[in-house]
This record gives C-alpha cells, structure tokens and sequence, in this order.
C-alpha cells in the first residue's frame, strides 16, 4: 500500500484529558486522535505527538506525524477529521511532509506561553480556566530581570523532574526567547528552546512568580541553573495556565512549497485555546 506522511497541527482544551501519551484506562489525546484516524478506516493508525503535554495542559500548535493510506489529501483529512473528533480537539491544519518528517526528532523548537491574571477579575472563571490568578502586586522588573537569565543555553537539572529524563541525558536546553508580556488580563510568559523536560516551564514559571513576589532574590534563577538538582526550585505552576504555540521545523520536510513557520501555528496574548490560525 502506498502510504504518505502528514504533519496535523492541532488545538485541545487539556482540562479533559490525562496529557497527550497514550494510557491504559484513561483519556488522552494521543488515544482520542488514533480512535478518529481508525474510524476514518485507518486501522493501527498511530499518531505521533511533537512531544508529551501534562495532563491538563492546552494546545493550540500540537504537531503530530500519520503516516496514511495515499488516497488521503490534507484538505479531506482536515474535514474528516474534524467531523469525527470531540469538541476539545480540533485539527486546525494538515500539511504533505516528507517520509523522513518526524513529529519528534525533525523539531528545531517549541515554544509555550503561560498566563497569569493579575486584574480584579482574575478570579472570575472564564480566566480562571486558562490562567493562573495572583492576587499580590508583582514587581515586573524582577521578573524581566529573571526572564532574562534564562536565555541561552543551560543545563536545566534545576528546573525539571529527576528522573524522567533518559540516563546520561545533560539536560541542556538552548533558550532562544524568554520574556514577559503585557496582555489585557495581566501578564503572559512566553518561551521557545530547542527542547524542554518534564515540567520545565511550569517550574520556570513557578520560580519567577516567587521572584516577582519577593519571596526570591533574582539570583536564584542564576544559581537553579547551575544545580544538579532540582532541590530547592519552587513548586510549579499549575497546568490548566500552559499553552504548547508551536513546533517548527525545516522547511525542506515540506512538500507544499512557500510553507512559512508562521502559519504552522499560533501564538496569542488571549488564553483562549480555540485562537484562529
């Protein structure tokens, strides 16, 4: 059978599922996507993800590789697709890629945004879903100061769960942004790196809002980076405030020429999941 190898973009409110890896007996992303591809008349149709989101963590830029029978194009595959998938799942793209196009591996970067609500309303549930309220007055500069440290790259032992990176990994992220921003409701943070571990951003977050708080001096973030461990970082962020923006690769995996990164995904100052493209 003559196959080819599709990259879908997808959105997904996270709050209903347990992350996007396959689990027995629970409902994740990755089971809900491969149940829509077979019942489109894929069997063992598998759905491999850019990279693993927690349970309760949204997207709206999740890459995802398929390799399918020719027959499918991406604009039916879209339709189809969105006919068959529940209301927290939306397929926002799908593009032609190379065989060698892999979800995983290909990736040059990802870049997350979490919010932070800081108004009057911050409480209010219709921010509260999707953004982390904080009540205190943060100081801006502290935190731009802490952002600031973090670009580049670094060994990143401090700021990621022990043992769930393989044996021998270094941990070592190259940090291409890191920076807040101003949105309507309070403040964003928005990064993009080569790579991330497990619970990488919601630690950053966590440490910096504790600088911002002056519960820390700025010199922690300097001194986290530097530790073999990650003994003494804050408590992370919640989940439901994180976003995955978007995956790029080269644009030689492509097969529709005049492709642009740009439109890979979307990158919003709302926390609203369902962003257009």
């Amino acid at each position: 059978m003559v196959e080819r190898t599709m990259q879908l973009v997808l959105h997904y409110d996270g709050a209903g599922f347990s992350g996007w890896q396959r689990q027995p007996d629970r409902r994740t992303v990755q089971s809900v996507v491969e149940e829509a591809l077979q019942r489109l008349g894929n069997p063992g149709a598998q759905a491999l993800g850019s990279g693993r989101t927690d349970a309760g963590v949204h997207a709206r830029g999740q890459a995802v590789g398929v390799r399918l029978p020719d027959r499918w194009e991406p604009a039916s595959l879209t339709r189809a697709m969105n006919a068959v998938l529940p209301d927290d799942v939306w397929v926002a793209h799908a593009y032609d890629m190379q065989p060698d196009f892999h979800a995983r591996y290909s990736a040059t970067s990802r870049r997350y945004s979490y919010y932070v609500a800081t108004g009057a309303d911050a409480r209010s549930p219709f921010l509260k879903r999707y953004s982390f309220p904080v009540d205190a007055p943060l100081d801006r500069a502290a935190l731009d100061g802490a952002a600031a440290s973090i670009l580049g790259e670094h060994a990143f032992y401090g700021f990621a769960v022990k043992g769930t990176a393989p044996e021998g990994d270094n941990h070592r992220s190259n940090v291409a942004e890191a920076v807040w921003r101003d949105t309507a409701s309070g403040l964003v943070f928005q990064i993009e790196a080569n790579r991330f571990l497990h619970h990488m951003v919601r630690f950053l977050v966590g440490t910096m809002l504790e600088v911002g708080l002056g519960r820390r001096p700025v010199s922690d973030m300097q001194r986290l980076l530097s530790a073999s461990d990650n003994a003494e970082v804050s408590p992370p962020a919640p989940p439901n405030a994180l976003f995955l923006d978007a995956v790029r690769y080269p644009e030689s995996l492509y097969i529709s020429s005049g492709v642009s990164n740009a439109v890979h995904s979307t990158t919003s100052s709302s926390p609203v999941p369902w962003s257009t493209v």
